[in-house]
């Protein structure tokens, strides 16, 4: 097992280090930023009437291709009829 450098205050290392910390600092905001607009449009669809858990439902779906949707319906079936739903 290797032992990772010494990282002093003014090495290369350091600055690198540095900058990585950075990136992913901006990026976080970015994505801290993304998540409240993403926020405010499911607020501005409830204000207009629309269902905002439906809208989640149906943006989570759609991530999926058509296959993994039919399995997890049949699974989904499978256990409401197991426990007397449908």
């Amino acid at each position: 097992m290797s032992e990772a450098a010494p990282i002093g205050h003014n090495s290369i290392a350091g600055d690198q280090l540095r900058s990585i910390i950075e990136r992913i600092e901006r990026l976080e905001e970015e994505k801290r930023e993304l998540a409240e607009d993403v926020k405010s449009i499911y607020q501005e669809a409830k204000s207009n009437g629309f269902d905002a858990k439906a809208i989640r439902k149906i943006v989570a779906l759609r991530k999926k291709d058509a296959e993994e949707r039919r399995q997890e319906e049949a699974v989904l079936e499978l256990y409401m009829h197991a426990i007397g739903m449908i």
